[in-house]
């Protein structure tokens, strides 16, 4: 019941290995380009989700400036992983589109996306 209890409160925690391993799962199986970029997005948003459980706080208020004397002995939630994660998302999402640009220009280039087909080519012409 204990380890039960354990695994109820770390929800968060175990939801972001789950997602980070289900992203790395996919990277590193998927020969496809696209595929490899959502695997990296899903590991990214475990990270975030790992970031925002750590600097959540049970019953903790926000830390305003201005509080009462009643307000300023509660417990609050620090806000800086928050800030970080908002960084963080725009990161990720800046890395998105280039890597996706990226995606474009080979499928231009070889007529696909799929890893294993570019190498092929690719050996084919330094080998032709």
């Amino acid at each position: 019941m204990e380890i039960l209890q354990a695994m109820m409160d770390r929800t968060n925690y175990i939801g972001a290995a789950i997602l980070f391993v289900i992203g790395l799962y996919t990277v590193l199986t998927h020969p496809n380009l696209l595929k490899k970029v959502i695997g990296i997005n899903i590991m990214e948003t475990a990270v975030f989700l790992l970031m925002v459980s750590e600097g959540y706080i049970a019953g903790g208020s926000s830390p305003i400036l201005g509080l009462t004397k009643e307000q300023a002995t509660t417990v609050h939630v620090n806000p800086l992983p928050t800030a970080m994660i908002l960084t963080g998302i725009v990161v990720a999402v800046s890395i998105t589109a280039y890597s996706l640009s990226l995606i474009i220009k080979i499928y231009e280039a070889y007529g696909t996306i799929e890893l294993d087909e570019i190498m092929e080519l690719r050996s084919e012409q330094t080998n032709g």
